[in-house]
């Protein structure tokens, strides 16, 4: 029994297939984005999405869908699906549909009549390519099978619409042909693993609805264009591959491209395995740069997300040397920034105050899960040259006060992970001491004391230790309050009294100022006010401005975005912290904390995790359809949990 498969009556009740998405990519950052029953419900979703460096930096939606119809006897049983105006949804091809499997590539088995057509999708690796094979697994008379592509040619943030400038020209290519609707766009190539015949039939298809557009109060209709389409004969037994994309393909190799391509997939057949899946999805590579982007569709590589992300995303599945190429394209970038050097690197939001901190904690990382000696001999250096950045004041926006702790301004702009903005205002206005980026200051200064203690050089740790020692003492004065947990941040005589998780940071973190009690004390407040199934709450339901449900316009769901809501990352530190606390007793509590994130892999985006979840029940997914900071803070506490069990096992043969 596959772990990823859904019956004919999930598949044809669209209230329940709708809402399921999938997403393939490869490493340049191009995807494949639609629900599991081929029907578009957002305008980022196509079969082949890509970036186009030679306009902009954003994604582009080159092939939107491509509709097949199976035909006998004259006879025709068409088994796309599009949603139009008025909740018409056209052809209705899903009541066709008898199984859908996703544990290797994405397989839809339909059945019309006697005919049963098995289609397979897998996105190549480093081509911007998809490659779809049709198998015909049963028919009892002749069968023709034939193809309609649908065509945007535009960005992912716009809509398109019936037009004079679209382009209807084409050539043909071996096997097909190749288009291009508008100037500046690379060309598309449509071809197939046998001759096809090509009927030029141009129209544009008008008032496609997009409803998850609905929902977030965007414009939700463009009219897509299909230039013709693609006819051929299948017998039993045969595969057709389909090839779209912006070169030539070599259709002698597709055959071999494709099963190659499979076999390089690992099965989504367990929980542990569909993380690895996901994890892989985020890198992304750029000539000889790596990196790792937020998620999907719409976020780039942002430098706070792929610092949190790089342990988990890595070191986690034992992928060291992924690790290291993209810390030396962060590495680059970091100099960059210190020095004030132009940038060349795609990382944005590197001067976020934040972010070198969490920076150190990705190397610690890297320090425990691999060798201190090894982080030291390639990363030391660039850890000590971010710390006396810091202290020298360099940062424009972190200032070193005598009582040891960081001061940063947050006023006018977000400077913390709760970046949402209203008329260019943050929502959440974190200025002053901000509680985790304090943690991190105290956590960096010990760490690096330790290392360059351990390298030869017991004068700079010394030194470091004294800065964390005054640190530490301010640290618990300032943020500790009567009630036993941390103000999320401290400005003059203005504190903050929200109960937010940022305050399980220094619980989680090797190096904290707190001391036991302390820590049992907030881990306590956060199990009751902000755990949930799915993460840890952004505000406690007892603090004024409770707002859970990410749902409404942009500007509604900005108000809520760090009000309420529910972060799985969160629940990596904070499950971390757990481990610390109750050492072994906390194994079979953790266990059961991850069944809730198991249940994911069937819903919002099968096999990985949302951005974000509503903070009451029933928790529902929102935001982005995959994200790198939860995937990885799985993945993390998953390794963790396993050194733990580890740890259990052997004591019991001990006893």
């Amino acid at each position: 029994m596959s772990y990823l498969r859904f019956d004919k009556t999930l598949m044809t009740n669209l209230e329940e297939s709708l809402p399921r998405e999938i997403l393939r990519t490869n490493r340049s950052g191009a995807y494949h984005c639609s629900t599991i029953v081929d029907c578009n419900t957002r305008k980022y979703h196509g079969l082949l999405v890509i970036p186009v460096p030679e306009l902009d930096d954003e994604n582009h939606v080159l092939l939107s869908s491509l509709d097949e119809t199976v035909v006998q006897h004259g006879a025709e049983f068409n088994l796309g699906l599009h949603k139009y105006q008025g909740n018409n949804f056209s052809p209705k091809g899903h009541k066709y549909i008898r199984e859908f499997d996703c544990e290797k590539v994405p397989t839809t088995f339909y059945r019309v009549g006697g005919v049963v057509l098995k289609k397979e999708k897998v996105f190549v690796h480093h081509e911007n390519r998809i490659l779809i094979r049709y198998t015909l697994v049963d028919a009892h008379s002749d069968t023709i099978l034939r193809l309609r592509p649908f065509l945007a040619f535009r960005s992912v943030r716009q809509f398109t619409h019936e037009n004079a400038q679209a382009s209807r020209d084409y050539q043909q290519v071996e096997n097909g042909i190749k288009t291009c609707m508008y100037p500046g766009y690379p060309e598309l190539h449509m071809q197939f693993s046998k001759p096809v015949d090509y009927h030029f039939d141009p129209n544009w298809y008008k008032n496609i609805e997009y409803p998850k557009e609905q929902e977030r109060g965007y414009a939700a209709n463009e009219d897509l264009y299909v230039p013709g389409y693609f006819e051929m004969p299948i017998k039993k037994g045969e595969s057709i591959i389909f090839s779209g994309g912006i070169a030539p393909a070599d259709i002698a190799t597709l055959g071999t491209v494709f099963q190659t391509e499979v076999d390089k997939r690992i099965p989504r057949d367990s929980f542990l395995h569909c993380l690895y899946n996901s994890a892989h999805q985020f890198h992304n590579r750029q000539g000889d740069k790596r990196y790792i982007l937020a998620g999907y569709p719409w976020f780039k590589c942002r430098a706070r997300d792929m610092f949190v992300s790089l342990p988990g995303l890595t070191l986690a599945i034992e992928e060291n040397s992924v690790f290291d190429g993209i810390m030396n394209t962060a590495r680059e970038a970091i100099y960059e920034y210190i020095e004030d050097r132009p940038s060349t690197c795609k990382i944005s939001e590197m001067e976020q105050p934040d972010v070198l901190l969490w920076a150190i904690w990705a190397l610690q990382q890297y320090a425990k899960m691999l060798s201190r000696e090894q982080c030291r001999d390639k990363y030391g250096k660039l850890i000590e040259d971010i710390i006396e950045y810091i202290r020298n004041g360099k940062h424009v926006n972190l200032f070193l006060h005598d009582n040891g702790l960081l001061y940063t301004n947050g006023i006018e702009r977000p400077v913390t992970w709760m970046n949402s903005t209203v008329n260019g205002r943050p929502v959440i206005p974190r200025t002053g001491y901000i509680v985790e980026i304090n943690a991190l200051w105290y956590n960096a200064l010990k760490f690096t004391a330790d290392l360059v203690r351990e390298g030869g050089n017991p004068t700079y740790a010394d030194t470091l230790d004294a800065l964390a020692a005054t640190a530490g003492n301010s640290f618990v004065e300032v943020f500790l309050n009567e009630h036993g947990y941390l103000f999320d941040y401290v400005d003059g005589t203005m504190m903050d009294w929200s109960v937010r998780p940022n305050m399980i940071f220094p619980v989680a973190f090797d190096y904290s100022p707190l001391s036991l009690p302390q820590k049992k004390g907030i881990l306590d407040i956060v199990t009751r006010e902000l755990l949930t199934p799915k993460g840890l709450r952004s505000l406690s339901p007892k603090s004024g401005g409770y707002n859970p449900n990410y749902v409404g316009p942009q500007t509604q769901r900005d108000y809520a975005y760090h009000q309420g809501t529910a972060w799985p990352w969160l629940e990596g530190f904070y499950l971390e912290a757990y481990m610390k606390i109750h050492k072994m007793s906390a194994i079979s509590f953790i266990e059961r904390q991850l069944i809730a994130y198991e249940d994911e892999m069937n819903l919002h985006c099968i096999g990985t995790i949302p951005e974000l979840f509503d903070g009451n029940p029933p928790f529902k997914g929102r935001g982005a359809v995959s994200f790198a900071m939860n995937v990885a803070e799985l993945l993390r506490i998953l390794k963790l949990l396993t050194k733990y069990n580890q740890m259990y096992n052997e004591s019991l043969k001990e006893e």
